[in-house]
């Protein structure tokens, strides 16, 4: 007889949450927290993965101060940054000074986004109502007339089915789980694309410049004690262009616009020391379907103006649990309920995507171009430069953002 598949192993659960990034490992953590059975999918089998989002802002420094997590979670390897300077054509400019926030934690930590989720997963582990689950490959839904009532997943066990009486998707802005849902998504676009990639940093090699812009290019470069994280930003769709020119002359333009880097760019030795990031903003123009939710990247790309992204996936799951959590412990929330997380977060996102396409079109994009003579501040970044007090005012949009979330949620 021919060899018959296994059938899916089955689970039922509470909440099954689809994507083990800073969205999902919070929304999960905060519900275990709560009470509420919870399982976290995450398709890889750790959380190792480079050029992510690394930058913990003072929004997320507060929601880890008020989970009693924070002393713990500041002992882990990390830098702190509180004034932001760039070079416009030469002519140095401070963007923001986060010294000037009323906030308990007044600087952003630079910190790898797999020591952030690897933290949350050991906290998480004496909620025994939450389970995360490595190696989860979540391919599909699963439906019940017209309501989403699970997924079907990939295990190195085999093909698993979770019930659940609401799925959330924290999938990022590649998400299985929306393209399923068939949600609409609403593209407002970005004029570049990033090269990440790292270089060396010597014990002397020491400076505060973050961003540096050219006529024709821009770079970013963040001190990670033993090695700086760059990015250096070109046109939109311009990738091939740079790659024909040689890897030979793209480090000749770093060193160039980073002299501090003059030594460490040896250690990109090949193109795959270089990684391509698409920018993309967009988000979705609903967030929910009935017994689904998507929250983080899975509802708004954004760009890494401001390197917001991380900190606006916790304040979703903050947001969602808030909401949620006292209604998961008694049974599915119902459909309002849902959209009542949409209604919450969905000014904080457009607000902040509406600033950073201002941003890309005044001043990114208007760098990239190609014109004659050297590139000069706009207007409104020398008076943020000249009034001290304006960069706290930048220095809250980036560090806290627009309406920070608190934790409400209940602690079983």
């Amino acid at each position: 007889m021919p060899h018959q598949p296994m059938p899916p192993r089955t689970l039922t659960t509470r909440c099954c949450i689809v994507g083990g990034g800073p969205a999902g490992m919070m929304l999960g953590y905060l519900l275990g927290r709560a009470g509420v059975e919870t399982i976290v999918l995450e398709k890889h089998a750790d959380f190792f993965r480079d050029f992510r989002g690394d930058t913990v802002h003072p929004s997320t420094l507060q929601v880890m101060d008020e989970l009693g997590l924070i002393d713990g979670f500041l002992q882990l390897p990390h830098q702190q940054i509180q004034k932001m300077d760039g070079q416009f054509g030469g002519s140095p400019i401070r963007i923001s000074d986060l010294s000037r926030l009323k906030a308990r934690y007044p600087f952003i930590a630079f910190m790898p986004q797999w020591d952030f989720l690897n933290f949350l997963r050991e906290q998480g582990r004496r909620f025994g109502s939450l389970k995360v689950m490595m190696n989860a490959n979540a391919t599909d839904l699963l439906w019940s007339g017209d309501r989403v009532a699970g997924v079907k997943a990939d295990t190195p066990e085999g093909a698993i089915e979770i019930r659940a009486d609401l799925t959330v998707a924290c999938d990022g802005r590649h998400s299985t789980v929306r393209e399923k849902a068939g949600l609409e998504i609403e593209e407002i676009g970005a004029p570049m694309d990033v090269l990440w990639f790292r270089a060396g940093k010597a014990a002397s090699d020491n400076e505060s410049v973050f961003a540096r812009l050219e006529r024709g290019r821009m770079m970013v470069t963040f001190d990670r004690g033993d090695y700086w994280q760059c990015a250096f930003v070109i046109a939109k769709g311009q990738y091939d262009a740079v790659k024909a020119r040689g890897l030979e002359a793209l480090r000749d333009d770093i060193v160039r616009m980073a002299p501090v880097l003059k030594s460490g760019i040896a250690e990109v030795k090949s193109w795959d020391d270089v990684k391509l990031l698409t920018v993309a903003i967009n988000r979705l123009k609903r967030w929910t379907r009935p017994g689904l939710l998507c929250i983080g990247d899975a509802a708004h790309a954004m760009s890494p103006v401001g390197g917001v992204g991380v900190n606006l996936a916790v304040q979703d799951a903050v947001a969602t649990a808030n909401i949620l959590a006292a209604k998961l412990v008694k049974g599915p929330p119902a459909d309002e309920d849902l959209d009542a997380v949409q209604r919450r977060r969905e000014f904080p996102v457009r607000m902040t995507q509406r600033m950073q396409v201002v941003v890309q079109n005044n001043l990114i994009g208007v760098a990239l171009k190609p014109g004659e003579g050297p590139l000069k501040p706009p207007l409104f970044a020398r008076v943020i430069n000249a009034v001290p007090w304006l960069q706290g005012i930048t220095a809250r949009f980036i560090g806290l953002g627009v309406r920070p979330e608190h934790v409400h949620s209940p602690e079983a």
